[in-house]
């Protein structure tokens, strides 16, 4: 069977493939919001992509929520619910700036054991490796999460991904904890914000005076500089 995708349809099914699941509101809000008829729009072009088999959906959840076609996630599993707390984050995130070099689940180190951030992005300039926590863990655990981040920083290895600028120095990403509970977490190398929405990370670094003060970046020499600048 031949048939013809628009632009619209690829991107819907790369950004599928992209956050793993997606559901149909989020699709509606970044894809049909401008036409009339946003939610029948969007209803009918899924429908069509999916009797096409491009695309996968489990209507476990209202509204229906749609996976690549070679999702390894059973329909219902709870995992689904982890990648829409990803999506969510994203969103959050377009509403001030859409993020640039979008990584869902980065595996930076290239190992197993190593750090493993639900997203990684550049958002207003800065890089963030974001950790979505859904549960309340223990203060060793979570030390022990930011002590893999330290490790990584001390491996230099970061200084050649790809997303690091050619014309500056590397720079070590942000840690990013969205999480509803503080934890007294501490590193002398890298920078961790916890915050409970990246609308409260807005908020945290708006543009005045003394916050710019709270977030002149710490300078190493290792580091290059851990660049934030969210205004």
């Amino acid at each position: 069977m031949s048939f013809r995708l628009s632009q619209r349809d690829k991107d819907i099914i790369g950004f599928i493939n992209q956050f793993r699941a997606v559901d149909r509101d989020s699709l509606v809000e970044l894809f049909f919001k401008q036409l009339k008829s946003p939610v029948n729009a969007c209803n009918s072009v899924m429908v069509r992509l999916y009797r096409l088999g491009l695309i996968e959906r489990t209507q476990q959840y209202s509204p229906t929520v749609y996976l690549p076609v070679d999702a390894k996630i059973k329909k219902n599993s709870q995992k689904i619910l982890h990648f829409l707390s990803i999506l969510d984050i994203y969103k959050q995130m377009c509403t001030y700036s859409v993020p640039k070099h979008v990584i869902v689940e980065d595996k930076p180190t290239g190992r197993k054991g190593g750090i493993e951030p639900d997203l990684f992005c550049i958002f207003k300039g800065s890089p963030f490796w974001i950790e979505i926590q859904r549960n309340q863990y223990s203060q060793q655990k979570m030390q022990a999460k930011i002590n893999l981040y330290e490790e990584f920083f001390f491996s230099d290895d970061w200084r050649s991904l790809h997303w690091q600028p050619e014309e500056r120095s590397p720079l070590f990403p942000s840690v990013i904890l969205i999480t509803p509970v503080r934890y007294a977490l501490s590193s002398e190398h890298i920078r961790i914000i916890q915050v409970a929405s990246i609308h409260e990370l807005m908020e945290k670094y708006k543009n005045s005076s003394k916050q710019q003060r709270d977030t002149k970046p710490i300078k190493s020499a290792s580091s290059g500089g851990i660049k934030i600048n969210l205004t």
